[in-house]
């Protein structure tokens, strides 16, 4: 993704302005070596930027009031010797009174013009019910006084077309080209939902179980059952709502019917998301993954999935095979390798994550028996299966994500 300097100097201008301002003695170590990596400053030059923030902040307000209509906006600006500067724009030929360390530029359009055409793309956007395809983005640009759309590589005529749509007056916008989409960014975590819709008229609900990484390719550990090699997988947005697209199985194994072998599978995942090492506790907590010892026969783990939440039991015995069969009383393939557990299980919740209170990874949930609808809001009975964690990780060279 492309990134621009003022862009990030701007943003960090404009929360500083929402609160107090910050010398750099007052920042936190990581916090200052992270600006001055991120932003290319050199101590020094970190410490003149935080004192023209306090300048900014002090004279913003001031400028906008004594420019009124003219105002056409502030923002800090790094000058060619590696300093930095407020610059305050007006539509008056007359100039403005500043304080010293602010310069004064004169602009064709105010803010509130500005604002205004930018709000003609809103309102384009609002009628026409989605955005062109390839036209990615719209804001006011403060230091080259447009409105700025930014289009994919080839989609400028889209872009033109979506402003001439709006009616908006061309001399106020300047496109630019984005050399890639921006997407939203996941953090995927054990014991979310995902969906995939296979094109069946259906959509399948399954749970994360662990973060993994191959190299340097992001994934988690999930249930064979819950899709073939190549299928998409979707974040849950909410119940049996897909969202943003995470990835698409790169492996997986499931017997049918008759057949017998392992029920273990991963998403490999998109590279716009990040994993966390951690399990969600839907409000009991979120337990850290810190590795995957396994535990002992009688020692208690609870399990993590999208339809019953957090549940909790005790490991019962291992290497167990189960025949499992469907509604309709017919083989559904008999599973290997599984430990049983007694901590309830409902559907949806395949894949998700076993873990100790320890934080070790325990497996992925294959199937059960039973349901967690107990009698007076108790928590129900039966069993659950799960494949061991450290069997998928040593079938398909994953590495499990934990905490440093």
């Amino acid at each position: 993704m492309r990134k621009f300097s003022m862009s990030v100097l701007a943003a960090t201008v404009a929360m500083t302005i929402s609160g107090a301002a910050l010398a750099a003695d007052d920042l936190a170590p990581a916090l200052k070596s992270a600006m001055q990596r991120d932003l290319g400053l050199s101590g020094t030059q970190l410490a003149q930027y935080l004192k023209t923030e306090r300048l900014a902040a002090q004279q913003e307000k001031t400028l906008e009031k004594q420019l009124g209509r003219h105002f056409a906006g502030a923002w800090l600006e790094r000058k060619a010797d590696g300093s930095f500067g407020v610059v305050a724009a007006s539509t008056s030929i007359k100039a403005a009174k500043a304080a010293a360390g602010v310069e004064t530029r004169q602009a064709r359009h105010s803010l509130a013009a500005l604002n205004a055409a930018k709000g003609q793309l809103d309102s384009q956007l609002a009628r026409n019910g989605k955005a062109p395809k390839g036209v990615y983005s719209w804001a006011v640009d403060l230091p080259s006084n447009s409105v700025t759309v930014g289009v994919a590589p080839g989609a400028e005529d889209a872009g033109v077309d979506f402003v001439a749509r709006s009616g908006l007056d061309a001399s106020t916008v300047r496109f630019e080209t984005l050399s890639e989409a921006p997407q939203r960014r996941i953090a995927i975590q054990g014991g979310r939902g995902y969906l995939r819709d296979p094109g069946d008229g259906y959509v399948y609900a399954c749970s994360v179980g662990f973060p993994v990484t191959k190299g340097t390719t992001l994934g988690f550990a999930t249930a064979g059952h819950c899709g073939d090699t190549g299928e998409v997988v979707y974040h849950e947005v909410s119940q049996w709502t897909p969202g943003v697209r995470l990835g698409s199985f790169a492996a997986s194994s499931m017997p049918d019917g008759n057949q017998t072998g392992p029920d273990r599978g991963w998403v490999q995942v998109d590279n716009t998301h990040t994993l966390s090492a951690s399990v969600y506790g839907y409000g009991s907590g979120d337990v850290n993954v810190a590795g995957s010892t396994e535990a002992a026969v009688g020692a208690a783990l609870c399990r993590s999935g999208r339809t019953s939440g957090w549940r909790c039991g005790a490991i019962r015995s291992k290497n167990m095979t189960v025949s499992y069969v469907d509604d309709a009383g017919n083989p559904d393939g008999t599973v290997t390798g599984l430990t049983q557990t007694t901590a309830c299980a409902e559907g949806g919740d395949s894949g998700g994550s076993y873990i100790t209170g320890a934080g070790q990874a325990q497996g992925v949930l294959s199937g059960g028996s039973g349901s967690c609808k107990g009698r007076q809001g108790r928590t129900g009975g039966g069993n659950s299966y799960f494949t061991p964690i450290n069997s998928i990780l040593s079938t398909y060279a994953l590495t499990l994500k934990t905490t440093p």
